[in-house]
């Protein structure tokens, strides 16, 4: 094969690749509207988002240096498609004047990962006082544990926190304005559940919904894979990516049916509405988009540069979310980088 049929055979090769990225990248920026319930691959595209945009950059940087017009199209839809996506995982900030003196409340959502089962109470007080430094009036706390040795963490915390509303197993809601009623959101056979509070903040009511859904399944899976091996029990390698395949899709399907749940009751609430908490799952997912339905991202509306909230190796992604109703106005938007905890907090002001 001579230089020129070697050129060629790249040149195919590398508009197949560019061919098949940009196909991808498609079914995954709308497998977000896909019910995982009804098939989980293409609904699995949207973890393989930021890699697959990237993927499209270098193919559209590389058709336009080797000037072939011709197929710059392929890479250069997927990125425009993909903009919508872009600004749910960065924000450059332009528009953001930050908080001001207005009057407001600022609310965060926490998982606390249960205080980390220590003994002492001293990392629950940690926390505490960094909401105090924060100045935080509604704190949405997920994985929460009351005990602490001897000690119980509500004691510590109403005295900051007058008002308080427990949920089921380890969910409670925080507040520092009344609290007139609460419920639990009740998802079935699992450690998971939900839960929301009517507050009274300034003669206003708004309900504040704080959400734990199912988890991914990955750490399980490791989990059961490493007490196998001390056991002496060996695991092929196609078994365990069964193994992690099964308990992913898994999750993701019960965690859509969980955001029904949720979204459901947002819709029919009579008042605005204010959701948070950890959704375990990325933005653009269908748990992301039906959870957010027609409420207000508050990090697309006021937040700034590349949100993390998760704090478990090396996955740098925002599974933690502040929702709001769009009568009312969010300030600011942001994530303290505190290592309580397998999660980072959010925390953000809404104008009242």
């Amino acid at each position: 094969m001579g230089k020129l049929g070697v050129y060629k055979y790249i040149s195919f090769m590398l508009l197949l690749i560019s061919t098949l990225m940009a196909v991808f990248t498609l079914f995954g920026l709308f497998g977000g509207s896909s019910d995982p319930a009804s098939g989980t691959a293409i609904a699995m595209l949207v973890y393989a988002l930021p890699y697959l945009l990237g993927g499209n950059v270098i193919m559209l940087i590389y058709w336009l240096i080797r000037r072939h017009w011709q197929w710059v199209a392929i890479p250069a839809i997927p990125l425009l498609c993909g903009i919508p996506y872009i600004g749910t995982v960065y924000q450059p900030g332009l528009f953001n004047d930050g908080e001001t003196s207005r009057s407001g409340v600022k609310i965060a959502t926490y998982n606390v990962a249960m205080f980390g089962r220590e003994t002492s109470g001293f990392k629950a007080l940690d926390i505490l006082a960094e909401m105090k430094r924060q100045n935080v009036d509604i704190l949405c706390i997920q994985e929460y544990e009351n005990v602490s040795g001897d000690k119980l963490n509500s004691d510590s915390y109403k005295g900051y926190f007058p008002y308080s509303a427990t949920g089921r197993g380890d969910m409670i809601i925080y507040s520092r304005y009344p609290v007139e009623r609460h419920e639990t959101i009740d998802f079935g056979p699992t450690n998971n559940s939900a839960m929301w509070a009517d507050i009274n903040i300034n003669s206003r009511i708004v309900r504040v919904f704080n959400a734990h859904l199912e988890t991914t399944g990955f750490n399980s899976a490791l989990h059961n894979m490493a007490k196998n091996e001390l056991q002496g029990r060996s695991i092929e390698d196609n078994a365990f990516i069964r193994l992690v395949y099964g308990n992913y899709t898994r999750g993701m399907a019960v965690r859509a049916r969980q955001a029904d749940m949720v979204a459901d009751l947002v819709q029919t609430s009579d008042y605005p509405c204010i959701v948070c908490g950890d959704f375990n799952d990325v933005p653009y997912s269908y748990v992301y988009k039906t959870m957010l339905g027609d409420l207000v991202d508050g990090f697309k509306e006021c937040g700034e540069g590349i949100m993390r909230t998760y704090n478990g190796g090396r996955k740098k992604v925002r599974i933690d979310y502040i929702f709001h109703d769009p009568s009312l106005e969010g300030e600011s938007y942001y994530t303290k980088e505190i290592n309580y905890s397998d999660h980072f907090p959010v925390f953000m002001k809404i104008a009242f």
